[in-house]
């Protein structure tokens, strides 16, 4: 963050001063909600939440070394008091990068967000500073606690977007205008809330809406394959640069196909050359990632060769996100417990399966322990059943199905696609998962552990490495 003073931050936020004995002391640390990461000079934003009242921990952050609380209330210690926390960090964020001439990228999608995020920011990363969300910090606290770490020297400033619904992207769009909007698709994550992919389609394209001209800069970056992502070229006054496979697509992978470990190798096209790309990541779904992150890329100034090079180079940076890991046994963990919708898990299960090939000689098997996806409202039984005849059909050696209804429906899909029951299994929570693969797993074996967030999986995949002696985030392959 640039550093301003107590007081010029007090103005800004229209907040009131307490306790404060010197209005020009300067914040010239991060804005941090946690406790936890105060350092010196930092910026400590209190918010009231359902469990934890971050007021209470106002005086132990000024011990720690924060400048000052940005709160609702007055805490005994330096404080800004402003009438809304969340409000008052928007304002912040949108005068401090208001100031600096960084490109801002914004980014949202139905699925992928924060892999696409992880690219863009490592191939941008390469033409200068770069600043880019921590895990998938997306929300009105996130996005401009994100913001708030550019500095005088950040050339790019990448946002991730995500939306609860109508208005929200529209919202932070407003916060930290983007120059380069990406939207990478139109799914059924949170479609239960949204009442349809129609209304998704509707608030994913506020981003496009909030773009500059073209004469301005403004650039539009959609999914040529995803119909309501390519119809919102209508919605924006911006350049329109489109990515994906099609043959309309000014970015596009031609040749896709998996490597014997499940990794993704294709020619990379764009305006200004091709070049060939083999990915470190698993799963056909990173193609798609890699063409949003490739066409930024080429939009910043980064010649092709120098694009396929990072996208081949580039790795996973955020947590519980097809995270590899062999077990010195030879069985292989693939962590993607961070969260799951159908699009999603389907892209997950067919990178098992890919990864699974080169170990069926040696009788190696393929495991998909799979919960809940939250979220899908009246279209949850049917996906879930869905998923769960997916598994079959890809020839998933075992599916197991871990919670209450939801997995339930997972298994009487797998039960109902198959010969004889045996291709699934319902288990009724993580531990039992656990104990289930303990006695079970052999060598060869691929497991693959995902669901929503709330379901906790990472468990599984957890307590699979530490019997190996392996902690867990640390991919291998």
């Amino acid at each position: 963050m640039i550093s301003l003073s107590l007081a010029e931050i007090a103005t800004i936020v229209g907040g009131q001063q307490h306790d404060i004995p010197d209005p020009a002391a300067q914040v010239t640390g991060p804005v941090v909600f946690d406790s936890r990461e105060v350092r010196p000079g930092s910026l400590f934003a209190a918010f009231a939440g359902e469990r934890v009242d971050g007021h209470d921990y106002a005086a132990r952050a000024v011990e720690a070394g924060a400048a000052a609380v940005l709160a609702a209330r007055p805490v005994g210690v330096p404080a800004i008091v402003v009438d809304d926390v969340v409000a008052a960090l928007g304002a912040l964020a949108r005068a401090v990068v208001g100031r600096l001439g960084a490109c801002v990228v914004g980014l949202t999608g139905s699925a992928g967000k924060t892999s696409t995020k992880d690219l863009i920011g490592q191939l941008l990363g390469r033409l200068g500073p770069t600043v880019c969300p921590v895990g998938n910090l997306n929300n009105e606290i996130g996005l401009p606690v994100t913001a708030l770490r550019a500095d005088d020297d950040t050339r790019f400033l990448v946002l991730e977007m995500g939306a609860r619904g109508v208005g929200h992207i529209r919202y932070l769009a407003e916060l930290v205008p983007p120059r380069i909007g990406v939207v990478l698709n139109v799914g059924s994550a949170h479609i239960g809330e949204f009442g349809g992919r129609e209304q998704i389609a509707q608030a994913k394209g506020e981003l496009v809406e909030a773009l500059p001209t073209a004469a301005e800069g403004g650039v539009a970056v959609l999914n040529a394959d995803d119909p309501y992502v390519r119809a919102m070229a209508s919605r924006t006054k911006a350049r329109t640069v489109f990515f994906g496979e099609s043959a309309e697509a000014a970015v596009r992978a031609e040749n896709v196909r998996l490597t014997a470990l499940g990794q993704p190798t294709f020619t990379l096209h764009t305006p200004s050359g091709c070049s060939d790309v083999t990915m470190r990541l698993y799963g056909e779904h990173h193609v798609s990632n890699a063409l949003a992150a490739a066409a930024v890329a080429h939009e910043s100034g980064m010649p092709v060769d120098e694009i396929a090079v990072a996208l081949s180079e580039a790795g996973t940076l955020s947590r519980w996100r097809m995270e590899v890991t062999e077990r010195a046994d030879g069985v292989t963990v693939v962590n993607d417990a961070y969260n799951a919708n159908p699009e999603s898990t389907r892209a997950a299960l067919r990178a098992l399966v890919a990864m699974g090939e080169a170990s069926k000689e040696t009788g190696g098997r393929t495991w998909a322990v799979l919960g809940e996806m939250a979220e899908l409202g009246g279209e949850s039984l049917a996906e879930h059943d869905a998923v769960g005849r997916l598994v079959v059909r890809l020839n998933v050696s075992k599916l197991v199905a871990v919670g209450g209804r939801e997995a339930a429906w997972l298994d009487m899909g797998a039960k109902n696609e198959g010969s004889w029951g045996e291709e699934s299994v319902h288990v009724s929570d993580a531990q039992a998962a656990v104990d289930l693969l303990r006695s079970e797993l052999r060598p060869g074996d691929v497991v693959l552990v995902k669901a929503s967030r709330s379901v906790g999986l990472e468990r599984v995949a957890a307590a699979l490495l530490g019997d190996a002696g392996v902690e867990g985030g640390a991919a291998t392959r």
